[in-house]
């Protein structure tokens, strides 16, 4: 590395978050910008490793130490071109992604590990400043039909990788824009849509076409598309959500946060469901749950509570989670940080018994009681039954996977094996492909809920495998194979 020593000599900073005041009052991102000098410093905290643990940590195998290396010499062309050989849309990744690599960091054994997301996120945007990306239209087209289904990120990757191989590829989303939960699931605050947007004009440049507001299986049906097109690839995510049957769940202001976030993503400031002046409280305590509670915090709830079933997880590693697996560790995320600022609670190993409602059959109250830990099976604690107040509810459990349409029913029937796995997912092959002839799957949708660099690692393999399927031969990148685990 340029510096052997910088480890030693620099500890891990992050830009700032804007204060907290200021950013529940836009739907603006919430980080400062961060200055190139301080920026180096921390690509040069990349040491000479040997063994670089944080390919195994990241699916998508980013040439991390590379481009760290390449920052730290201000070559920011060529790190952004060693960035785009492994990841497709690294603006995506560097702002959502957990971070599986830099838990793998070696560095991270005995210290704080590199920020890596924040060099890759630096990296991309410099570059589109620049106007270093640009389209990469095919130099040859192969009159081969890809219809890709969904447009999130394992859709959007399978795209642009079969669009560059010189396919013609249809991507159909069901909404009335592109962009799957990255366009409606994911808040602003945590990514302005500005950063999609020029992603897919990037790809309607090289030729992928976008069909919006298609349901497929109903719109257009499973048939038709096999025969319309050589090959489909399925990427409709794991958006089949976890429910909370206990009673009071019909009672109104009760909504899944996917009811919830996709709104106020469309109307930022004149959702349907508004928490205005409301008492809100969110059961999950995942990602989707924090975006919740910042969603509820800027639309001017009263107040904000959030439920989580499981014990309040460690602030630093344990002998149970060792480096480099991904550990689960306590985070204060920005939503969290604000929640805290306006006198909200985080309140850990609880489970929800009852909604209350008013006479117009809103709900107004919750029923909730203390759990010991997930070994005695979330047993309740005898005299900790309470109630809180609670106008709005958003559950936020997470996902079981597919939603079983007409889509893939109808493929189902198809099938001459088994269409799904023992999990609900679509089962497939070493290769993304389903039971169904030519029909392939990317991505939740086959691998269950998961985060978003696997899913464009997915939809990086499964292009490379229509197009050896199409191609009889593929250059195309494969990252992992659909086998794949993270590291735990």
């Amino acid at each position: 590395m340029a510096d052997p020593k910088g480890f030693l000599a620099h500890g891990r900073e992050l830009p700032a978050r804007r204060p907290v005041d200021v950013r529940i009052g836009d739907w603006r991102e919430v980080y400062e910008d961060i200055p190139p000098a301080t920026l180096s410093r921390q690509a040069s905290r990349c040491m000479d490793c040997g063994i670089p643990f944080c390919h195994n940590g990241c699916p998508l195998g980013n040439l991390i130490p590379e481009w760290n290396d390449l920052v730290y010499r201000d070559d920011w062309r060529e790190a952004a071109e060693r960035l785009h050989a492994t990841n497709n849309f690294p603006e995506f990744t560097g702002r959502l992604c957990p971070a599986p690599c830099e838990t793998a960091c070696v560095l991270g054994i005995n210290s704080d590990p590199v920020t890596i997301k924040q060099v890759e996120v630096e990296i991309v945007e410099r570059a589109f400043a620049e106007g270093w990306v640009a389209p990469l239209p095919p130099a040859v087209r192969t009159g081969r039909r890809v219809a890709v289904v969904g447009s999130g990120p394992a859709g959007l990757a399978a795209a642009q990788q079969l669009t560059r191989a010189g396919h013609d590829v249809v991507v159909f989303e069901r909404a009335d824009r592109a962009g799957g939960l990255l366009r409606y699931g994911i808040p602003e605050f945590k990514m302005e849509k500005r950063h999609l947007d020029r992603r897919l004009a990037q790809m309607t440049a090289e030729g992928t076409e976008f069909r919006t507001s298609v349901n497929v299986g109903v719109d257009i049906t499973a048939a038709r598309l096999r025969e319309e097109y050589d090959a489909v690839v399925l990427a409709g995510g794991a958006t089949a959500w976890r429910d909370l049957p206990v009673p009071g769940r019909g009672l109104g202001g009760i909504h899944q946060a996917m009811e919830y976030l996709p709104p106020a993503n469309r109307d930022l400031d004149a959702s349907p469901i508004s928490a205005r002046g409301r008492h809100v409280v969110v059961i999950g305590g995942g990602d989707t749950g924090a975006d919740c509670i910042g969603t509820a915090i800027r639309q001017g709830a009263a107040s904000v509570t959030q439920l989580e079933i499981m014990p309040m997880p460690p602030a630093a590693r344990t002998a149970g989670q060792p480096w480099p697996t991904f550990p689960i560790l306590f985070k204060m995320e920005s939503a969290h940080e604000e929640l805290a600022a306006r006198g909200g609670e985080r309140v850990y190993a609880v489970s929800t018994t009852e909604f209350v409602g008013d006479a117009e059959g809103r709900v107004r109250a919750l029923r909730l009681v203390d759990v010991e830990g997930p070994a005695t099976g979330f047993r309740p604690i005898p005299g900790t039954e309470r109630e809180i107040p609670a106008e709005l509810v958003t559950l936020a459990m997470g996902f079981l996977g597919p939603e079983k349409g007409p889509l893939l029913t109808d493929l189902a029937a198809l099938a001459p094996g088994d269409f799904f796995d023992a999990r609900g997912n679509v089962a497939r092959n070493a290769s993304y492909e389903t039971a169904v002839d030519g029909v392939f799957v990317a991505g939740d949708m086959g691998r269950g809920q998961s985060l978003i660099v696997w899913a464009i690692a997915e939809g990086r393999s499964a292009a490379a495998a229509v197009d050896g399927r199409l191609s009889g031969g593929t250059a195309l990148p494969a990252p992992i194979p659909p086998t794949a685990r993270p590291l735990v």
